[in-house]
């Protein structure tokens, strides 16, 4: 087989062994089924990358496609088999993005519409107490290792699991949701009663989890939240695609922290004259052209905003296809952690790309000046027109187009891109401007501190804060408390996800950096012939991969 057909195979084989993975890349073949997440289910995965590996590393490239091509999948492949092999995948709990919320969220990305699809949705229904019981053997094994999750994200993903069960005074996820069954109006009876049965056994099933999380394994979890540098690094090295040495982005961190902190405070003053970044944030909270009222007026205004969005930049900044300009905007169901996120469209378009907003329970009001340049991270020209520009690229193989994204080439992108948007005269505001420079402030001190806690770093002199002193999440909070202007509510969630996840937070910023590098190095190198438009759509269409590869084939071209 060549290049492309390794790619392909390994994409189908994959899917089948993570069918939660399969619906969330859009291959529906596997969507009546759970990822089996027990050791052995781990194992499987394991044994299939590094045989897909060996094979890939044995073929020979034809031409420059399949040269591409082999360089993303070995890296990607490679960095995935390292995690497993050192068993982090195995041991793998927090609080945005480990099996609890994966097997809630696959729900969220299936199709509803038809008689056929509820029945599809219940025989996956069934499966979620069997898909736990599988969860529960990995942690346990991981902590006979002597790797069990740290104490505060037991806590944290036991609280998660209890909203989703109905047990924190509202409705329970599964309840909620079979209730969408009601709009098919010739669903038999014995379905909707099996869609009932099985929405209760997962509740049960969730709830099961938090008092597992609570009574077994919080007595054999760490207390201390820092994984240190020899587990640091295979996670850095999975999100960012490239082998980063964490003291030097340290270093940097706090570089483009005191940069973009004293563009922010220009923006302030003239928002208000001497005012700081927190009391110019304060003038603005209180200006009622930023405030819409209600979610479903929130979900209308990003909606809109990103609708605009498209339009605006199709055919003069970028090359937007029809099926690109299909972005739908909603409300996330409650439970998880406070922000935006995105899911991308599945082979045929026919699930468009979503942005996803969570809001708290009970939130009823909402500061746009904050989130405009959110949504263009998440939509236009951000996730949506990267991810889907990458699943539309025919001439790539099916890896490339949908599995091979990294968190470094997607967030980096998506974080460059709101800087462009300024460039590109859509942030004139400057309120929405100090939203856009709060956002890569509170990127920046990402950097800082989640490299910064988990290697237990110390506080360089010259910062103003606790200078000498070394990271603990206590320290982590307040910085971000103090030094940033973001929410309350979403700094508290921040804190919980950069201890739970580690390495993944800095990507946005390291992203950005080779994303911002990259595109000067070409300008030099083309002279007067450099074309921003045709940067870009090279670059998009060349599809996801890790930093390093990216870095390589933009020096290249």
């Amino acid at each position: 087989m060549n290049v492309h057909e390794i790619s392909d195979r390994f994409v189908d084989d994959f899917a089948a062994a993570h069918p939660v993975l399969a619906t969330v890349i859009g291959t529906d073949k596997h969507d009546a089924q759970l990822t089996d997440y027990s050791p052995e289910g781990h194992a499987a995965r394991e044994a299939l990358l590094r045989t897909a590996l060996r094979d890939m590393s044995a073929a020979e490239p034809a031409d420059d496609s399949e040269r591409l091509a082999k360089a993303v999948f070995v890296e990607r492949v490679g960095s995935e088999l390292e995690v497993h092999e050192t068993g982090l995948q195995e041991a793998a709990l927090n609080t945005i993005a480990s099996p609890p919320q994966d097997v809630r969220m696959v729900f969220d990305l299936m199709p509803t519409a038809t008689t056929r699809d509820w029945e599809t949705i219940a025989a996956r229904l069934t499966q979620v107490p069997a898909a736990f019981d599988g969860v529960r053997a990995s942690l346990l094994a991981a902590a006979e290792k002597g790797r069990a999750p740290a104490l505060r994200q037991l806590t944290k993903v036991a609280e998660q699991a209890e909203v989703w069960a109905g047990l924190s005074g509202g409705t329970g996820y599964f309840e909620r949701f079979v209730d969408g069954a009601e709009a098919v109006g010739d669903l038999p009876e014995s379905l909707r009663g099996d869609l009932r049965h099985a929405a209760q056994r997962a509740q049960e099933s969730y709830a099961e989890l938090a008092g597992f999380l609570r009574a077994e394994l919080a007595p054999e979890a760490p207390s201390k939240d820092a994984l240190g540098e020899e587990v640091y690094r295979p996670w850095s090295r999975y999100f960012l695609g490239a082998d980063v040495d964490p003291r030097e982005a340290y270093e940097w961190g706090w570089e483009e922290f005191s940069r973009v902190e004293r563009e922010a405070k220009e923006v302030a003053d003239r928002i208000k004259a001497g005012a700081t970044i927190a009391e110019a944030a304060e003038v603005l909270d209180a200006d009622q052209r930023y405030h819409v009222r209600g979610q479903g007026e929130f979900q209308e205004w990003m909606q809109r905003l990103s609708d605009d969005a498209l339009s605006a930049l199709r055919g003069s900044h970028f090359e937007i296809s029809d099926e690109i300009m299909n972005l739908e905007c909603r409300i996330a169901p409650p439970g998880g952690p406070v922000g935006a996120y995105y899911t991308g469209p599945n082979e045929d378009f026919s699930r468009p790309g979503r942005m996803w907003w969570s809001v708290p329970q009970g939130k009823d009001e909402f500061i746009t000046w904050r989130e405009v340049s959110t949504v263009y991270h998440e939509g236009a020209p951000g996730h949506h027109l990267q991810i889907a520009t990458a699943a539309a690229e025919r001439s790539l193989n099916r890896f490339q187009r949908i599995l091979a994204m990294t968190s470094g080439h997607a967030e980096g992108w998506a974080l460059y891109a709101e800087r462009l948007m300024q460039d590109l005269g859509f942030l004139s505001d400057d309120g929405n401007l100090l939203g856009m420079l709060d956002a890569h402030l509170f990127r920046a001190a990402r950097v800082i501190v989640d490299t910064g806690m988990h290697l237990e770093l110390e506080i360089p002199r010259g910062t103003g804060f606790h200078e000498g002193e070394r990271w603990t999440p206590e320290l982590g909070l307040e910085f971000m408390l103090t030094r940033t202007i973001t929410d309350a509510d979403h700094v508290y969630d921040e804190i919980d996800r950069y201890l739970g996840w580690p390495g993944q937070a800095p990507a946005y910023k390291l992203g950005e950096r080779l994303w911002l590098q990259a595109r000067e190095e070409t300008r030099r190198r083309q002279g007067d012939a450099f074309d921003l438009k045709a940067f870009h759509t090279s670059a998009l269409r060349m599809g996801g991969m890790g930093l390093d590869t990216l870095r390589d084939q933009l020096a290249a071209s």
